[in-house]
């Protein structure tokens, strides 16, 4: 009996504990350190903010966080969404954040001034949300899909229709989604059979249905308006004949709102991320469906892919912020948590040591603090390529284009992929009780496994990356970012003890040119299926040396830091951290690359019509 209410008490104590999901001093070391935000507020598109005002508003996200985000993570995960007579009910705590976020201006934030946004870099917004989702990614759902429709509205919608919706999402009254895999065509969007038929007055009647629309419906938003893919009666076949449409739940007639045949068939109950309804969603089921066509027709799907796009970058950036949140949870586990003895003492009489003295503890640690440290400067370097995208011009912005395309289905890939290995290793951290309810861990499994699916499957970006990124431009993008890798090198070797990890980073780039060079052959030769068979593991090998490159980057910063500004106590341990982890990514983490490029650059294809090794 005294065992059990000892072990009871061991749950609560421990499961209670997890306080800190990010850390406020990395996050504004990459912000401001790495990746130099305030070189943006040059810019004229830019110039009405200043470093402080982008210190505030992350300040700000994170008192929102703390408030109305991470208090509720563990309950919005067991009391998910159900569907009642027709309404999809969510948790009492979505509304109350919507409405903070909406007051604060944080939705739209990344909008035009013009249209009632705050028109901050995609820097400061990647800040912004990775504090968000890292305090409960179940949630911020809601936000970035109405910011993310309504920039799809800004960008390609006539002035009609932005000043008629875009203040109600930005108020946080209308929600918005992105409507676009059927059941019969999950990525293969060129399938998608909905359908718009042309109306006298301009309009059309949309008849078709969506599936997994998260954030599809919920009975606080006053309307849902759905950016939906359809093929106008008649349109050609594959990608070229695919039209978008404004498409909201609810339509105007008369100055009242009126139904507009949009309903939810079902909920989908999900693994995790249990807190954002997934939708099926029906439209036209009584021939009443109106929709709006955005931009011209045939080319909705180049509209959607700038939502797509962006939310692409917006899933590595939550696959690293739900790292993080597990991160921190197996941190203080480990600092908290008594287990066994030092190796080197044998002695039963001594207490038992915290399980972060354990040398395979801090290995696991490192492991995640690397992974995710890393990730998050990954999508922050995508980001700030972005924002100078957006202010240059010529032959400047194209250069910074190719770098953010070739990026992009790494900065996807990583975080989602090596984010769940972190979770796994943290998950280990706390043995037996990382797999029970009781302790934050589980949750955090369950939630990012859906990261690599998200926006196009691991296998598809891949394909992208090599096959059309890789290539594209005549190489273009892998020469710039080889020059881009070239600086950090260059900039890391003024230190003595970083010069060694310079020099590997040279060499990796070099490996990885051998290995596009024997796949690009196979693509001259029209072999595309041997081109593009282990596309995942390049991506893996790849990703690896660009990680490498951030964790370089941040190194050799921390160490400038240490050796003109003479920190102490605490800011001296965060400088000298990034070192270690770095020299930790090198010594661990890069190594893996020696594997992949072998089977890269072998001439045996395992996977090519092998069919029937696969009987049972």
């Amino acid at each position: 009996m005294l065992l059990s209410i000892l072990s009871s008490n061991t749950i609560n104590n421990f499961s209670k504990m997890a306080n800190q999901y990010m850390s406020m001093r990395n996050l504004k070391f990459l912000f401001k350190d790495v990746h130099q935000a305030s070189d943006l507020v040059n810019y004229e598109h830019f110039a009405h903010l200043d470093e402080e005002s982008m210190e505030m508003m992350i300040d700000s996200s994170k008192q929102l966080a703390d408030t109305y985000l991470f208090p509720h993570y563990e309950d919005m995960d067991r009391n998910e969404p159900y569907l009642e007579d027709g309404e999809v009910k969510v948790h009492h705590s979505v509304k109350p954040y919507l409405d903070a976020c909406a007051e604060a201006g944080l939705l739209g934030v990344a909008a035009p001034l013009e249209y009632g946004g705050m028109q901050i870099p995609s820097l400061l917004g990647t800040a912004l949300g990775f504090i968000s989702s890292a305090a409960n990614n179940g949630v911020t759902g809601f936000s970035g899909l109405t910011n993310a429709a309504a920039n799809v509205i800004v960008a390609f919608a006539t002035e009609e229709q932005k000043e008629y919706y875009l203040p109600k999402m930005f108020g946080g009254k209308w929600q918005g989604t992105m409507a676009l895999t059927e059941p019969q065509a999950g990525s293969s969007l060129s399938d998608i059979t909905s359908t718009a038929y042309p109306q006298p007055d301009g309009t059309y009647k949309i008849k078709g249905q969506k599936i997994y629309i998260s954030a599809g419906d919920y009975t606080e938003a006053e309307n849902v308006v759905h950016l939906y893919l359809a093929r106008i009666e008649g349109a050609p076949k594959g990608t070229k004949g695919i039209s978008l449409f404004i498409v909201p739940k609810y339509r105007e007639e008369n100055g009242e709102m009126v139904s507009n045949d949009v309903t939810v068939a079902g909920l989908y109950h999900k693994l995790g991320q249990k807190g954002t309804p997934a939708c099926h969603i029906m439209a036209g089921e009584n021939d009443d469906c109106i929709g709006h066509l955005v931009g011209e027709a045939h080319r909705g799907l180049g509209y959607m892919f700038k939502m797509m796009n962006e939310a692409r970058i917006g899933v590595g950036l939550g696959g690293s912020a739900v790292a993080s949140a597990a991160y921190y949870a197996s941190l203080e586990y480990a600092k908290e948590r008594p287990q066994g003895r030092k190796i080197t003492n044998r002695d039963l009489n001594e207490p038992q040591t915290l399980i972060i003295n354990h040398p395979d503890v801090q290995r696991m640690l490192l492991s995640q603090k690397a992974i995710v440290e890393g990730g998050l400067s990954l999508v922050m370097q995508a980001a700030k390529y972005a924002d100078l995208m957006d202010v240059s011009e010529g032959e400047e912005k194209e250069n910074y284009h190719l770098l953010l395309e070739l990026l992009t289905p790494m900065v996807k890939t990583y975080p989602s992929e090596a984010g769940i290995t972190s979770v796994s290793t943290g998950l280990q951290i706390f043995g037996g009780g990382g797999f029970c309810k009781d302790f934050p861990l589980e949750n955090y499994y369950r939630d990012i496994r859906i990261y690599p699916i998200y926006e196009g499957t691991t296998g598809i970006q891949s394909q992208d990356l090599l096959g059309r990124k890789v290539t594209m431009k005549g190489g273009k993008a892998v020469q710039l970012f080889a020059l881009e890798v070239g600086k950090a090198i260059e900039a890391a070797q003024t230190f003595e003890d970083l010069r060694p990890y310079a020099e590997k980073l040279g060499e990796e780039m070099q490996r990885m040119q051998k290995v596009i060079m024997h796949l690009i052959g196979f693509a001259m030769k029209g072999e595309l299926d041997k081109f593009l068979a282990d596309a995942n593991l390049f991506m893996e090998m790849a990703s690896l040396v660009t990680v490498g490159w951030q964790w370089l980057i941040q190194a050799t910063i921390a160490k400038q830091a240490l050796l003109t500004e003479n920190p102490q106590g605490e800011e001296k341990a965060f400088l000298e951290s990034k070192v270690h982890t770095m020299k930790f990514f090198f010594h661990y983490e890069i190594p893996k690359t020696l594997g992949l490029s072998q089977r890269l650059m072998e001439k045996e294809w395992l996977t090519i019509s092998s069919e029937a090794a696969l009987v049972s």
